[in-house]
């Protein structure tokens, strides 16, 4: 057996319903490696570990009871620093809410909690959710577990590298749960418009925002979404559909799976290409039948989600724009002022399009499969100092590919999962990306998982060397 930083959700689930472990040694255990790969990645801004090991006591003195045990019993989790936990500050990677403290816990916290996990502390995030790349001026970038030179991904930064944990929470933008988890090896999945509840959560752009888990596994990312979903009196914009439970499956006979080569197919680097086309191979070995699609034109896709989403932001965003405009990060206030520039007649038609775009893409795409299989990202990871301002001349262009497979779908509010498949040339992890009609996340965590038993011999680890300094990395595969 790995140790327990190698073990999978599951396997940490297991481990403790069987005894072989308590909650308090697991708990130990992760806040020891944070402890040796903070200094390294910067994943935290605030670890928890006293008010953690409180609730692993709880969690190991309700075992010993007897008392039926909820599904997360006992297992340390961490989210990003958006989520309120009431008398506890809630930054949103920020220095204008460093002072914040919540006096409601948000409901995604709230049922965790009540499903028996132990929140470890704040995974940093970029400020106010705004960005891809996990630039944050307050509290420092968080870095790629795999090369702490490479792009960790954002918003959801600190959620993608806490490998450091058996799972997170991070929300979802245009691609702020999917870039991450593609960029640093694990699994995320974005849910449909709706789907779960955001009270308590900041906001960015409230018709585009999602709330979704990352983690090891997609097996580990069900589990995860089957405790945090469903519906919310407190969030009026969560809706009331039931909730289906992903079916084990040995094989995906009967599936089909949507490959789109115009606009999907473009541009995208030969490597991400050819690991792509080594997923659709495994995925037709299990039974699944590929079938080209002819998507409708994207071109706009891009450009109508940063219209809605940046004059959404701004509208938030405007009273402290206005008394502590100093107190943003150079970048987020330059894009939030754009959004108050934004014409009110742009934004309105961007909003009537999306439903007629949706209802376009739902007849043309889902009526011949069940599942889109695109890129998370259109070229292997980029280097952080390659997307910071003034670095390089092509650093809008870069910038703006990383989301240029993700947005499109938060634009529509369609689900999305991105999970491992296999590693570039220079050791960095590569991801597809599964896509589905509104509320069938089941369908997509279906393929996900029966993908994942398939193809995966051992999960594989980023490792901090011993012998070197803390910015130096091996790979182990588990």
């Amino acid at each position: 057996m790995t140790a327990p930083f190698g073990w999978t959700l599951g396997e940490a689930v297991a481990a403790l319903k069987a005894g072989e472990v308590s909650s308090r040694e697991l708990t130990l255990a992760c806040l020891d490696r944070i402890d040796a790969w903070q200094p390294a990645i910067n994943a935290f801004v605030s670890v928890e570990a006293e008010r953690a090991l409180a609730s692993a006591d709880h969690a190991d003195a309700a075992r010993r009871s007897g008392r039926a045990l909820a599904p997360l019993h006992g297992v340390p989790l961490a989210h990003k620093d958006m989520y309120d936990r009431a008398g506890r500050v809630t930054s949103c990677g920020s220095k204008i809410r460093a002072g914040h403290v919540a006096s409601a816990t948000a409901t995604v916290l709230a049922r965790l909690d009540a499903a028996g996990a132990v929140d470890l502390g704040r995974l940093n995030m970029s400020e106010f959710a705004l960005g891809p790349t996990g630039l944050n001026a307050h509290f420092g970038r968080a870095r790629n577990p795999w090369n702490r030179e490479i792009v960790a991904g954002g918003s959801s930064s600190g959620s993608g590298a806490a490998g450091l944990v058996y799972g997170a929470l991070g929300s979802d933008t245009g691609g702020s749960i999917r870039l991450p988890a593609a960029l640093c090896g694990v699994a995320g999945l974005k849910p449909t418009q709706g789907r779960v509840s955001r009270f308590g959560a900041m906001p960015l752009s409230f018709s585009q925002d999602c709330v979704g888990p990352l983690a090891p596994t997609v097996r580990d990312v069900a589990l995860l979404y089957s405790v945090i979903a469903g519906p919310d009196p407190r969030d009026r914009a969560c809706v009331s559909r039931p909730v289906a439970a992903p079916a084990a499956r040995d094989d995906l006979k009967g599936v089909r799976i949507g490959v789109a080569v115009r606009f999907y197919g473009e541009g995208v680097d030969p490597e991400v290409a050819r690991a792509m086309a080594a997923s659709r191979e495994k995925l037709s070995a299990l039974g699944a039948e590929i079938v080209e699609i002819d998507l409708p034109d994207q071109s706009a896709f891009g450009e109508l989600a940063n219209i809605v989403a940046m004059t959404e932001a701004a509208s938030i965003h405007c009273d402290w724009l206005r008394d502590r405009g100093q107190d943003y990060g150079e970048q987020v206030r330059a894009r939030l002022l754009q959004g108050l520039a934004i014409p009110g007649v742009a934004y309105l038609r961007a909003l009537q399009l999306r439903a007629v775009l949706l209802e376009e893409f739902v007849a043309a795409v889902f009526s011949r499969c069940e599942a889109l299989h695109v890129p998370v990202l259109p070229y292997l990871p980029p280097r952080s100092e390659d997307v910071d301002v003034g670095a390089s001349p092509a650093m809008p262009g870069v910038v703006a590919g990383l989301t240029r497979f993700t947005r499109p779908f938060s634009f529509l509010g369609l689900p999305a999962l991105a999970q491992p498949i296999g590693f570039s040339s220079t050791g960095l992890p590569l991801s597809m990306q599964l896509v589905g009609r509104p509320f069938a996340e089941h369908r997509l965590l279906e393929i996900g998982m029966a993908y994942e038993t398939a193809s995966r011999a051992g999960r594989a680890l980023p490792v901090l060397s011993a012998a070197a300094a803390p910015e130096m990395f091996e790979r182990s595969s588990l």
